[in-house]
């Protein structure tokens, strides 16, 4: 899975769920998001800021969606989590036991034996926030240094 596919599988709540959150949380990485949604469709960007959140999180979901589009998805999704939820995302770092130091991995990671990484995972989705919780373990598998495929398995995606 890649970044744009996270984007490209969100439904019209989900990505609208999303960008509210990024607007409340993080509102630098909403202006990348919707500042990449106004250049993939040729929109001014006043325009864009006029528009209802519901159409703004649309633009942004299908321009980040797009393959041209992965690798600003990837750095909207690690800034949100590294910068704006980084003790979510240490959370998930320390259950699947990988190596890292305030949430930035230091090497790029070996897969936990499948058991393991099934385990884990589950322990994960246990926690408050489920559909936080969700983005990030599919974020966390799109990223272009991990390569994971029993993880891919887990969650449902097609490896990249």
């Amino acid at each position: 899975m890649r970044s744009n596919q996270v984007f490209a599988r969100m439904s019209a709540e989900e990505s609208a769920a999303f960008l509210e959150r990024l607007k409340d949380e993080a509102p630098a990485v909403a202006r990348l998001a919707l500042g990449a949604a106004a250049d993939a469709f040729k929109l001014r960007p006043t325009f864009l800021k006029k528009q209802p959140r519901t159409r703004q999180a649309e633009w942004m979901r299908r321009a980040l969606g797009r393959n041209i589009g992965a690798a600003i998805a990837e750095e909207v999704l690690a800034t949100y989590f590294m910068d704006h939820r980084s003790e979510l995302l240490v959370e998930l770092l320390d259950t699947l036991e990988v190596e890292h130091e305030e949430g930035t991995l230091k090497d790029k990671p070996d897969c936990p034996e499948k058991k393991k990484l099934q385990a884990a995972v589950e322990k994960f989705r246990q926690g408050e926030d489920p559909e936080t919780r969700e983005l990030l373990l599919m974020a966390f598998t799109a990223q272009s240094s991990i390569d994971w495929p029993p993880l891919d398995e887990l969650l449902g995606v097609e490896a990249a």
